[in-house]
């Protein structure tokens, strides 16, 4: 690739453009089909993007529902069906008699998940409800998981393997939050969704630990609009959901979603 192309992508994502073509250099060149980990919408996007640029290659994603948001990808070559090929999607079945399990949130369950020894990447969406907690695991790490995982947040739990088929999806709940800002800049905007000064968010955002729609971002007066999913590193994400309109101090008025 040459740099000029090397560009439209962040240097952080530059390790996955290459993966990635390798796998669409396979399927063009070694008619190979490559099943990829879970990937991010950021890396679905990259991937989607690089595919469509080469006529001889196709993909497919699946993440166990429409609205997945981490989904695995087939690649193949442009003529090879792949509908019908195996994502390597299964359920691990969360569940415990403590009463103290109604108040596990997603964030403790993907800490148990990781405290375990198990990669992110082989770790699709969470569904957190209120008996049960399913997550969706690549087939090849799921057997690891049901034997290594028996706590969540100090609540001792059992684990049950099921097919995709039954998956319970849940709907993760926002916290919504309202307040006032000058401007759409994005250290403003996470100054007030996370109550620290200014000062304490811009260096973590030029250190890297921040992302705007699952892409790294380093410009504190980067502008957000609507729809946009903010992360930052050690606190969570959230989505914004609204710009209500001006108040009477010429202020603007934002309304965000934080993840629970």
């Amino acid at each position: 690739m040459n740099k000029e192309f090397y560009a439209h992508f962040h240097p952080d994502e530059r390790h996955f453009v290459d993966r990635a073509l390798e796998w669409i250099t396979r399927a063009a060149d070694s008619h190979a089909v490559t099943r990829t980990d879970f990937l991010d919408p950021r890396q679905a996007f990259i991937l989607t993007t690089l595919v469509n640029r080469n006529l001889d290659v196709h993909c497919i994603f699946n993440g166990g529902t429409p609205s997945a948001e981490r989904k695995r990808a087939i690649i193949g070559p442009s003529y090879r069906e792949l509908e019908e090929e195996d994502f390597g999607l299964e359920v691990l079945q969360i569940q415990s008699d403590d009463s103290k399990f109604a108040s596990l949130e997603h964030g403790d369950f993907m800490g148990a998940v990781l405290n375990v020894g198990m990669k992110r990447d082989k770790v699709g969406d969470i569904h957190v409800n209120i008996h049960t907690a399913h997550i969706v695991i690549a087939s090849e790490a799921i057997s690891y998981m049901h034997l290594q995982l028996s706590q969540v947040h100090r609540v001792h739990v059992q684990t049950e393997i099921l097919p995709i088929s039954k998956l319970e999806i849940s709907v993760q709940k926002l916290e919504e939050l309202s307040f006032s800002v000058a401007s759409m800049r994005l250290d403003g905007i996470l100054s007030d969704a996370w109550r620290l000064s200014r000062a304490k968010i811009v260096q973590p955002i030029q250190a890297g630990k921040c992302r705007v729609n699952w892409k790294p971002e380093l410009s504190p007066s980067k502008e957000l609009k609507e729809g946009d999913v903010v992360s930052l590193q050690g606190f969570g994400r959230f989505k914004v959901l609204e710009v209500e309109g001006l108040t009477k101090k010429g202020r603007l008025r934002v309304k965000i979603g934080k993840y629970a």
